[in-house]
């Protein structure tokens, strides 16, 4: 799938939360969404991503921008990730990788000289319109919250 760049209409989606609850991208209509896509609960640098954008939850929605996190992990994953590490975060679960495909997010990675299918670490910023307004591809989760947050404050001054 080719990635997302500046101006392309946003994918639209909906898909379950915890508790199955259904979450749409259209429910934020108006608003400005930071969508980032992640590989597992509970890892290292998964961890990392959504504490920091947990810590960073107060300052993006005076921004006027809600976080949602997207993996292939269940919704009961969800749940336990969520109130192990005390997420403030909408995570979302894509177990049959379609809204990742849709994004560019999920395609051939390499480990150890090994290539297989995977969760490319992603993340969008989509405007009040549904226009994505940055897209970051193949992530490094150190200062990665921070730069959203620049790039926010950039396009709503």
């Amino acid at each position: 799938m080719p990635e997302l760049k500046k101006g392309d209409k946003a994918p639209g989606f909906t898909l379950p939360g915890e508790n199955n609850k259904k979450v749409s991208l259209a429910d934020y209509k108006g608003k400005w969404v930071i969508v980032y896509f992640y590989p597992k609960d509970n890892t290292p640098g998964c961890t990392v991503e959504a504490r920091e954008f947990t810590k960073s939850v107060d300052d993006f929605s005076q921004l006027d921008a809600e976080i949602i996190g997207i993996s292939a992990d269940s919704p009961e994953s969800h749940m336990k990730f969520t109130n192990k590490h005390d997420l403030k975060l909408t995570l979302l679960s894509d177990q049959d990788h379609k809204v990742m495909e849709d994004y560019g997010a999920w395609g051939i990675k390499k480990m150890y000289g090994k290539e297989y299918w995977g969760i490319i670490r992603s993340t969008f910023l989509i405007d009040p319109d549904g226009k994505i307004a940055e897209a970051w591809y193949s992530v490094k989760v150190k200062g990665h919250v921070e730069k959203v947050k620049e790039v926010l404050e950039g396009l709503r001054s």
